[in-house]
């Protein structure tokens, strides 16, 4: 088993209060967040931004494991996830990947059949109770 840690630490009523964010490997070190970086362009970051970022990052490295497997070194994943917030229902609707790769010696068809296997296998895809969709573009 492994587990990982992070700490929010929140101040004040939802609207006008503030927090902060930090993780056990101290990348995230009291980064503030508030409603203004959540819902607005308030500076700090939001738990969807991290979902985005956590969902990308497990998706690329997903991918280059399958890859690898499958005999493929690649030189380059470049994966956005955006993550889709319906504050009417309260949830997180919606992870689209968006993903540039240059994978020497692949075939389109590989690619897209280890890039669909990667998207449904990557642990955060898993723990989303959300759709999830993939834009995979192999580059030459």
């Amino acid at each position: 088993m492994i587990n990982r840690k992070a700490t929010a630490i929140w101040n004040g009523t939802g609207k006008e209060g503030t927090g902060v964010l930090s993780t056990q490997s101290t990348v995230l070190d009291k980064t503030q967040y508030s409603f203004n970086t959540r819902f607005a362009d308030g500076k700090g970051t939001n738990p969807e931004e991290l979902i985005a970022a956590a969902h990308a990052g497990c998706f690329a490295m997903k991918l280059s494991f399958e890859l690898n497997g499958a005999g493929f070194t690649a030189d380059e994943l470049d994966a956005t996830a955006t993550v889709t917030l319906d504050p009417s229902l309260g949830q997180i609707t919606k992870s689209h990947i968006d993903l540039k790769a240059k994978v020497p010696g692949i075939s389109q068809e590989q690619f897209s059949e280890i890039a669909e296997k990667a998207k449904k296998e990557c642990p955060i895809s898993a723990v989303l109770n959300a759709e999830i969709s993939l834009s995979a573009e192999l580059l030459a």
